[in-house]
């Protein structure tokens, strides 16, 4: 089977040359049109912007905490964001949860709905996500379930911040 392969391989490449090919110099000629090695490759930033990483909670959920001092609260558990989300990170990403309101102007996306988020005291603060929409922010819903698509960013070091952060966020499914 092998051989047929490497056959196959070779008639297409020979074909593939004949076109070069001039019979009265006995010469290959070069292509009117010559093709860079870049124009072979995808774009990628076109690629990322149509297909962003899809996170789910679970993988948000695979994160470890370690007690170390604060200048304002003492011993604190910071947070260790696990290597792959740290790879993500500034990365274009898409996400589904429930929307829950901050205060007036800011919202957060959660792996639950409101009765049972973190601030609550039925989850962790990884069950959490802060949003930043693009433009002006839409009026949403408490509890509404919705996929937005921004940029990912993850802290371990602000105790006053958000874990997860999704920035420059756009609604594309559940918006009403």
């Amino acid at each position: 089977m092998r051989k047929i392969y490497c056959i196959v391989f070779l008639i297409v490449v020979i074909l593939g040359l004949e076109q070069f090919y001039n019979p009265k110099t006995k010469a290959f000629t070069q292509p009117a049109v010559t093709l860079s090695k870049a124009s072979f490759l995808p774009n990628f930033d076109n690629l990322l912007q149509n297909h962003p990483d899809t996170l789910t909670w679970k993988l948000l959920g695979d994160i470890k905490f370690v007690k170390k001092k604060d200048k304002t609260y003492g011993e604190v558990q910071f947070p260790v964001v696990n290597t792959k989300l740290r790879l993500t990170n500034k990365r274009k990403v898409a996400m589904s949860g429930f929307i829950v309101p901050i205060d007036n102007k800011n919202y957060a996306l959660s792996k639950n709905v409101f009765a049972s988020c973190f601030f609550c005291g039925k989850s962790g603060p990884e069950t959490i996500a802060g949003i930043k929409f693009r433009g002006e922010t839409p009026k949403l819903r408490t509890d509404q379930y919705v996929t937005i698509v921004g940029t990912f960013r993850s802290n371990e070091s602000d105790v006053d911040d958000w874990i997860y952060h999704i920035e420059d966020a756009v609604i594309v499914k559940g918006a009403k």
